[in-house]
């Protein structure tokens, strides 16, 4: 049976106009500090990586697997991020991810386009970078070690995001901290799981073909070549070929609204583009998924490049 992706993030209506300004604040302020930071840390040649990073966790969070007590979850792919390119990096590959997510597919409210920004795309990203980063300081640099660091890395972006999450629905008075964070990081423990084992094969994945990948931020591997290119986003594109396969099971947030009773708040987007990762003209129910991921992923792809060499130059000029 085919499926289409469940919505992923958290939608206008459960959170107040306020908090809502506040994650953007809060969003933009970080992103400003991306730019400078990534600009410092990373050049020109290893912006097509930001963009093969930033298709493959689009398209892999198309698909959403299924979790105990019918609950489905996704890969977040901020941790993987980060230690491939760094948290600030990852925040503008989040960033991008996030926005094309937003804008194009209505998945995610417009108006909380800031705190799914600041925890997917911030929050996951430095959890799971620090984390990565301290695990390898105990265990040593053995393969062993870096996949456990990894793991561990991944489970703790998504536990620390998903208590985010609680802690802003609180915030709004959507529902009472204690109900909230009890029940998002009851469900995300086990999506977490999926996060970790997903980062960790990523992660052995490159230590076995491009070590050097796996060594974090400054020296993130840096190659301008067509055939990176090319391989990157044939593997980004052959992952949203199992979009149609996501599960239909509702996500974590999802599931903790409608066990709350607060999941009628959720508001509609103002406009429709590409809803639910379909294409209107299209009528083949796995094909419409297909053909909508691998335009989600092309786009990202193309956002996270341009954000990366618009911080360049910006930085450059600025010298």
């Amino acid at each position: 049976m085919w499926f289409s992706p469940a919505a992923l993030h958290i939608p206008d209506g459960f959170l107040t106009p306020l908090i809502a300004g506040i994650g953007w604040a809060l969003a933009i302020v970080m992103i400003v500090i991306a730019i400078r930071q990534t600009n410092r840390q990373l050049g020109e040649r290893q912006i097509p990586m930001m963009g093969i990073l930033a298709a493959f966790i689009f398209a892999a969070q198309a698909i959403n697997f299924p979790v105990a007590a019918g609950t489905s979850g996704h890969l977040i792919g901020a941790a993987l991020a980060a230690i491939v390119m760094g948290p600030w990096a990852a925040t503008l590959i989040m960033t991008a991810v996030v926005v094309v997510q937003g804008l194009l597919f209505q998945d995610g409210g417009l108006l909380v386009m800031g705190w799914n920004i600041m925890n997917m795309g911030i929050i996951a990203a430095f959890t799971g970078y620090f984390t990565y980063s301290l695990v390898r300081r105990f265990a040593g640099a053995s393969r062993v070690a870096r996949l456990a660091a990894a793991f561990a890395a991944g489970w703790i972006s998504v536990m620390l995001a998903s208590i985010a999450t609680a802690v802003e629905l609180a915030a709004a008075g959507t529902s009472p901290l204690v109900l909230a964070i009890s029940a998002m990081a009851g469900v995300h423990a086990f999506i977490g799981v999926g996060e970790g084992l997903i980062t960790a094969a990523a992660v052995g994945l490159l230590l076995a073909t491009r070590p050097d990948a796996v060594k974090g931020g400054e020296v993130a591997p840096g190659q301008r070549s067509a055939s990176l290119v090319l391989v990157g986003l044939g593997i980004a594109l052959l992952v949203a070929l199992f979009s149609p396969l996501a599960s239909s099971s509702p996500d974590g947030l999802e599931f903790v609204a409608e066990r709350q009773g607060f999941l009628g708040r959720a508001l509609s987007s103002p406009y429709e583009l590409l809803p639910d990762y379909t294409i209107p003209f299209i009528s083949n129910p796995a094909l419409t998924t297909i053909v909508a991921v691998a335009i989600g992923t092309l786009l990202v792809f193309g956002g996270a490049v341009v954000i990366g060499r618009l911080a360049t130059r910006r930085e450059a000029a600025s010298r």
